[in-house]
């Protein structure tokens, strides 16, 4: 889950604009330190070995792509990213970038987690773990250029099903182009402008991970402050009530589907 400046400043218009231009002073100063106090540099794409625990989370990609292939076979309808994340839908608003959610700022989607256990157990081996779900992207689907708000955390995609015409599938990042490679993980600052293209007729999946940036102190102090102030937002917390909503129903499907099949 993810929140963006521009739905923040909507949905705080009733707030005074001194406190609105206060807090994203705020923000941007705190960025511009995140970046100098970070224990692993400041770069649009990082390298695998400054993260020890991502050889661990490759080890256990076959796991985590079995029980992927259970939740894409099962009956019951996967929502798409902007459905859960409302500020997402100012990059995609078709149902054609879709996901599964185990973890988001402030949710925990137990039932989900307790249906991939393989993957609930690689989930708890990273370090500062924030966000966690399948982000799964239909053939031809593209994400136009867009960054993130927050520097504070960095992402990971770890890849679970690469369509064939590999160098036709990829994610450009400050204008560095990456092509996933099926059972490897890439780490990068969204922080940065990027986008991605899916141009073949497969679908592709990943692992989508956010997790603290490592940190000197007292920056890494802010930063989890921030981070747990997050949890807080309006949008954050649409996203939250969106998806407890979307599970309530998708299981009670499952499970009306199961009794039928009986």
């Amino acid at each position: 889950m993810t929140a963006s400046r521009t739905t923040l400043q909507a949905s705080s218009r009733a707030l005074p604009r001194w406190l609105i231009r206060g807090f994203f002073r705020f923000v941007e100063a705190a960025q511009r330190r995140i970046a100098r106090a970070s224990l692993v540099g400041d770069r649009p794409i990082f390298d695998n070995a400054l993260f020890p625990w991502v050889a661990t989370l490759e080890a256990q990609a076959p796991e985590i792509q079995a029980e992927l292939s259970a939740v894409l076979a099962n009956p019951g309808r996967l929502p798409a990213f902007h459905e859960i994340s409302p500020d997402v839908g100012t990059i995609t608003q078709d149902d054609q970038w879709q996901t599964f959610v185990f973890l988001g700022y402030g949710l925990r989607a137990q039932r989900n987690l307790a249906r991939c256990p393989a993957t609930a157990k690689a989930l708890e081996g990273i370090p500062g773990l924030r966000t966690a779900f399948f982000s799964i992207l239909s053939p031809g689907k593209h994400i136009p250029l867009h960054r993130g708000p927050y520097n504070g955390v960095l992402r990971l995609h770890l890849a679970l099903r690469v369509p064939a015409a590999s160098d036709r599938c990829w994610i450009e990042i400050d204008g560095t182009p990456y092509h996933w490679q099926a059972g490897r993980a890439v780490v990068f600052d969204d922080a940065y402008p990027h986008q991605v293209h899916n141009d073949t007729p497969e679908t592709r999946v990943v692992l989508f991970v956010d997790f603290e940036r490592p940190c000197r102190a007292p920056m890494r102090w802010l930063n989890k402050a921030l981070l747990a102030c997050a949890p807080l937002t309006p949008e954050l917390q649409q996203a939250k009530a969106n998806h407890e909503r979307w599970e309530r129903e998708y299981y009670a499907d499952a499970h009306a589907s199961a009794k039928d099949r009986l």
